[in-house]
């Protein structure tokens, strides 16, 4: 037997995660959290549907069971992690913006069949602000939020130590709040704050900002990107702004604004002991925090503002996989 199979004999449990984006979705195996056994990841290709990524899942999960000489029924769980919308109760995942060809997929049933074990769907927010505050920056914070700054942005509410959903499992859906009468689009809403305070966002001001630059005659590095491509990115923003290109710095900085001002209606209506931000906030650091905790600052109430900390997600770039094995512990 070897020595993988006896660490998870003497864990007691095994628990394997699944975490599904619009670009990615990697397949861990877990049997100590938060540590990471092994992985596979693969590029989920929602151009296919839904077929081709459900085929590599299944073949990742089969192969871990041989490689580490497990049978079904040490697995105590499959979780998956998972962008909305979704139903968590019957386990469809309900055709999200970076899945738009997974209409009501029954992924549970489709996985629990499979294997014969408990499978459980949750919300990509809810899921990272249970593991952050588990085994990250809110380990013993009573009331937290954890921001999905991705692609989109969602929040995960932790209030009274425990995760809140809401009544219809839809609390936290900050990104579908207008912020402004007019400007970028996210939620297939103008002015909302996914479209001011996400990385689909950024890309969206950038592109327009850098087109103004060309007719300008104004120098930036992301003209070159954008002649290219005709569509910036928020990594393409990031590496500019490194490098000091300052129409890139302004735009971090502006999105920034942005975030802080989303910021303080959180502060204000809930009140919490910490803000741990995912996704861009974590590669950005502090020239996208820095703004956001000055803007926190002026719009809420000073109470409020001082009683919150405003950090990067502490588990950094392993909190898709975290959160998903955390789905799976239930």
């Amino acid at each position: 037997m070897s020595e993988k199979s006896n660490a998870a004999k003497t864990a007691g449990k095994v628990w394997i995660g699944v975490d599904i984006g619009g670009t990615k979705t990697a397949v861990v195996l877990c049997f100590q959290p938060p540590a990471i056994v092994d992985r596979v990841t693969f590029p989920t290709l929602p151009e296919r549907g839904p077929d081709h990524a459900l085929t590599m899942i299944q073949q990742a999960i089969h192969r871990m069971i041989q490689t580490h000489e497990l049978h079904p029924g040490q697995i105590d769980a499959i979780g998956i992690s998972c962008g909305g919308p979704l139903d968590r109760k019957r386990g469809l995942i309900q055709s999200p913006p970076n899945l738009p060809t997974w209409n009501n997929l029954p992924i549970v049933d489709i996985l629990r069949d499979e294997f014969n074990v408990d499978c459980r769907l949750e919300n990509d927010a809810n899921a990272g602000a249970v593991a952050e505050h588990r085994f990250g920056a809110g380990q013993g914070v009573q009331n937290m939020i954890f921001l999905t700054m991705g692609t989109g942005l969602g929040a995960g509410l932790i209030l009274g130590g425990r995760l809140y959903r809401g009544s219809s499992d839809m609390a936290g859906e900050i990104g579908h709040v207008r912020l402004t009468a007019s400007g970028p689009v996210g939620y297939r809403k103008a002015g909302s704050v996914e479209g001011w305070a996400s990385g689909g966002g950024m890309a969206q001001v950038a592109t327009k900002r850098v087109a103004a630059a060309m007719k300008k005659g104004e120098a930036t590095s992301l003209v070159a990107q954008l002649s290219t491509n005709r569509m910036l990115t928020a990594k393409d923003v990031a590496d500019a702004a490194q490098l000091g290109d300052e129409l890139a710095r302004q735009i971090v900085s502006s999105t920034g604004t942005r975030l802080g001002e989303t910021l303080a209606v959180l502060v204000d209506l809930l009140n919490p002991e910490l803000i741990a931000i995912g996704g861009i906030a974590m590669r950005m650091g502090e020239a996208l925090l820095e703004p956001a905790r000055a803007a926190m600052k002026r719009e809420a109430l000073s109470a409020a503002a001082e009683a919150c900390r405003i950090v990067p997600a502490a588990l950094g770039e392993r909190i898709g996989d975290i959160a998903a094995v955390c789905v799976a512990m239930g």
